[in-house]
């Protein structure tokens, strides 16, 4: 008798050897999207400040909805001008901040949706040191009411990156058996 061929599915062993070559690595995968995500906080950060500084007089301030005004202002601190005039302590602040981000990205990269904060808060950092190299200042431009300090797009992605992670990683922490 002559041995019959199979000419249905891969077996199990087959399936990952096939499928590997056509997909990366989860982990290589988080990391391309996490950049991903930076370059779109970096481009619509840096597009929107120049838009206002074309548009608006430094201390001019404009509506545009109740309670939101436009402005050119200049940050020499962090988010919402926390530290002003201190550009070392800055510097020294953002570095370990973003080295202690990327360590721990490269250690639970292949956790679920944990690029999206990273590449928000990369990409807010880096939109905001790209301001700081280039004028010695960060451009804010939305004000809000009751006094809050004006802000722009890249200290947006960064509170939104930190409350995405923090409730990322309280969800991985109740998941595990």
């Amino acid at each position: 008798m002559r041995p019959i061929e199979d000419r249905g599915q891969p077996t199990a062993s087959e399936e990952p050897s096939r499928g590997s070559s056509r997909r990366l690595p989860v982990a290589v995968a988080a990391w391309i999207r996490a950049g991903l995500v930076a370059l779109a906080v970096i481009v619509a950060d840096q597009l929107s400040k120049r838009a206002i500084e074309h548009s608006i007089v430094r201390g001019e301030e404009r509506k545009v909805l109740p309670g939101i005004q436009l402005v050119d202002t200049r940050n020499r601190g962090v988010a919402f001008g926390f530290l002003p005039g201190s550009h070392v302590a800055v510097t020294i602040l953002i570095a370990v901040a973003l080295l202690a981000l990327l360590v721990y990205f490269a250690r639970n990269a292949e956790k679920p949706l944990i690029w999206l904060p990273t590449g928000m808060l990369l990409g807010g950092a880096l939109g905001n040191i790209i301001d700081r190299l280039k004028d010695g200042a960060v451009t804010d431009f939305i004000k809000l009411p009751l006094g809050w300090p004006p802000f722009n797009l890249a200290d947006s992605a960064i509170t939104l990156g930190i409350v995405i992670l923090f409730l990322l990683i309280d969800h991985l922490r109740r998941a595990e058996p």
